[in-house]
């Protein structure tokens, strides 16, 4: 039960902070969604020994977190498991790259150990990255960058409509739980043996509602195409876009970012 409420509070709270009114909300999706995939294909191509190199790409989101208010503590929160996975991805580069690369305050640094803490930031950076992005455009906005991309209709719909489902079948789930909670008031959840009955009642439930939803949508005109955002124009943070793209081309190719790692560490 108190995971369901919890699911559902980080939804809302994501749709909360999807609706802000800063500089960065009221930029056009498409170049938020654009400039997150350049920031994404750049972050993924540094080296696995470029760490020092890496660190410069921090500038964006530092910047992004910055003008649309956000918290740090908050995004490290919900990404917590995403850096956990990464480490577990990683934990063998030390055992099997164990030759020294540098020395750190006179502690020899293996190869492995760098391509760890590079792979751990990548990680990083690209999950704040995409936070930014989620905390700063609403879903519907999202899927209408990706129409103007040319995506097809058909996944973008099936994005959107999978998104709201999800919020459907959470509160389907929650209001099941709480009434079988008073029904067997001496039970620790649901009894394993209305598992199955439970299961498809929530479905069916959460289907018919689901049409519902759908019925009041056609009602106000939906017929497959997203309208366009209320916020926000085509020219609208076009220069904000194109100052950040020539930016982030510049920390990947400029050595100046290496150069200060390696007097930094050797």
């Amino acid at each position: 039960m108190s995971r369901l409420d919890g699911a559902l509070r980080e939804v809302h709270r994501m749709d909360e902070l999807a609706a802000g009114d800063s500089f960065l909300h009221r930029v056009h999706p498409l170049w938020k969604l654009l400039l997150t995939l350049w920031y994404l294909v750049l972050t993924a191509s540094f080296p696995r020994y470029a760490l020092s190199g890496l660190l410069g790409m921090s500038l964006y989101w530092i910047s992004g977190f910055s003008i649309a208010d956000l918290s740090l503590r908050e995004a490290l929160a919900r990404t917590r498991w995403i850096l956990g996975a990464l480490f577990l991805v990683g934990i063998a580069n030390p055992l099997l790259d164990r030759v020294p690369v540098l020395t750190l305050a006179g502690v020899p640094v293996s190869g492995g150990m760098i391509s760890l803490a590079t792979l751990f930031v990548k990680g990083l950076f690209a999950a704040l990255a995409s936070y930014l992005l989620i905390a700063t455009t609403t879903l519907e906005e999202i899927c209408w960058a990706m129409r103007l991309l040319r995506i097809p209709k058909l996944p973008v719909t099936v994005t959107m409509l999978t998104y709201r489902y999800l919020v459907l079948l959470m509160q389907e789930a929650r209001r099941m739980s709480l009434a079988c909670g008073l029904r067997c008031p001496g039970e620790k959840g649901v009894p394993f043996s209305i598992w199955g009955a439970f299961a498809g009642q929530m479905l069916l439930r959460t289907m018919e509602r689901g049409e519902r939803v759908y019925e009041s949508m056609t009602l106000r005109g939906f017929h497959g195409e997203f309208p366009p955002p209320s916020r926000g124009t085509v020219r609208g943070g076009f220069v904000w876009f194109v100052l950040w793209l020539c930016a982030l081309a510049f920390v990947r190719a400029a050595p100046i970012f290496e150069l200060a790692g390696r007097r930094l560490f050797g």
